[in-house]
């Protein structure tokens, strides 16, 4: 019995201390993305632009179903960095990517 009691005490030892781990690493890259330059809510396309250069990649508009006074388009532009969605013309939010797959945090985008 006291090895079971035992082993089990180690295992959960060692797993908390694997998401302990992860969890440091999450909370130093989030503190060392605040020194990360984004584009400001509200700025339209071309201050981005003026701004960060051409995004290495530009995502059509998507729209939701119905009116687009409810759902309107929303385009994504990819940086190396961070992702900027546009709903029509102006910035509604910019995201830091994952620096690695097996990083905690959203799930990434599937195109």
């Amino acid at each position: 019995m006291k090895r079971i009691t035992l082993s089990l005490a180690l295992s959960f030892g060692l797993l908390a201390g694997a998401a302990a781990q992860a969890d440091t690493l999450l909370i130093q890259r989030v503190q060392t993305e605040q020194g990360i330059s984004l584009p400001k809510r509200g700025a339209t396309m071309a201050q981005v632009e003026a701004q960060f250069g051409a995004p290495t990649q530009k995502f059509g508009a998507v729209a939701g179903p119905g009116s687009r006074k409810r759902n309107p388009p929303i385009t994504r532009w990819a940086y190396n960095n961070f992702n900027v969605f546009f709903e029509y013309n102006h910035v509604v939010d910019a995201v830091v990517v994952k620096a690695r797959p097996e990083e905690i945090g959203p799930a990434p985008v599937r195109n």
